[in-house]
């Protein structure tokens, strides 16, 4: 009952900030124990790894349908150059308005799930993107399968690059799970025999039979925010998991408060393993150090809320 309230709680502000415009587009939302509450942070703001450019939807070979359920201005296709890779391109597809609106509300009520996938590509993303190109043998004939994947850039950069065995992108969130379909059907010709496919997964409520102990690799940045899922993610993370050789999950996210903490307690209570390590790749930690020290070009940047730490879990 306690985590309908909160889950209930979420979706009024969702509700609340669709009718309200607020003064300020630099403005994201941020868990507390106390609610919801404000922070100060261009959603469009990140480390700036990988080069990516807007591009003319009509001029795209793949001819994309625009989703009939938005105005073709509400909608941007975004080039990402992937660096060190023979300038290999993906095209994502995702809001240009972060503005939450009545349909989202009415979505995430009746799914109770939220709707940051829908808001922007978050820095995490990026990053853990960038992460998975300094790790291509990792990956290299395995099942990996992104969790809350938002327009589900990591995943697609595995599935073109790292000659992995299958790709499996997933959302909770019916409308991002659309985006990532679509993002599928304009990436398909870069990746090669890798099996790449969407799914809806929510870690509360989804039945994972059919997919259990399934995985070598699970991939996630920043799912750790939402305290009433944290139960629901360790146990699809030890569902997901091949049992059998070496298989592990790879999550990128900031602390943000003790909801990080929070939720390595919960894997240490189901029986998993964890390490987390803050410095894991020399240019993220470079970029980090930039903002610290004053790098005018992300604001109120703070590590709290905005460098991802990397924690790799095992069974």
């Amino acid at each position: 009952m306690e985590n309908g309230r909160k889950a209930s709680s979420l979706r009024w502000g969702i509700l609340r900030r669709a009718l309200i415009p607020s003064s300020s587009s630099t403005a994201s939302d941020e868990q507390s124990e106390k609610g919801i509450k404000r922070i100060s942070r261009k959603a469009n703001q990140g480390f700036s790894l990988i080069p990516f450019r807007l591009v003319d939807n009509a001029k795209l070979e793949h001819k994309e349908v625009i989703s009939p359920s938005l105005p073709k201005a509400t909608e941007a296709c975004v080039c990402y150059t992937l660096p060190n890779h023979n300038a290999a391109e993906l095209f994502l597809y995702q809001r240009v308005d972060n503005h939450a609106n009545l349909e989202d509300f009415k979505i995430c009520n009746t799914f109770d799930i939220d709707n940051t996938g829908l808001v922007c590509s978050w820095p995490s993303e990026e990053v853990l993107a960038y992460h998975c190109l300094s790790q291509l043998d990792l990956f290299r004939c395995k099942r990996v399968i992104e969790l809350g994947s938002g327009y589900g850039l990591a995943g697609l950069l595995v599935a073109a690059v790292t000659e992995a065995l299958e790709v499996v992108i997933s959302d909770g969130n019916p409308q991002v799970v659309d985006y990532i379909q679509r993002n599928i059907n304009a990436n398909s010709s870069v990746f090669g025999c890798t099996k790449v496919k969407s799914m809806m997964l929510h870690w509360n409520h989804e039945e994972l039979s059919d997919i259990s102990n399934s995985f070598d690799i699970i991939i996630a940045s920043d799912c750790t925010f939402f305290k009433e899922f944290h139960k629901g993610l360790v146990q699809t993370i030890k569902c997901l998991l091949k049992k059998e050789g070496h298989s592990e999950a790879i999550f990128l996210g900031p602390k943000r408060g003790n909801s990080l903490d929070e939720f390595l307690l919960e894997v240490k209570e189901s029986g998993l393993q964890f390490t987390v390590n803050e410095i894991y790749n020399s240019e993220v930690w470079r970029r980090h150090e930039s903002f610290v020290n004053g790098d005018t070009s992300w604001p109120n940047y703070e590590k709290d809320h905005c460098y991802p730490l990397l924690v790799r879990i095992t069974l």
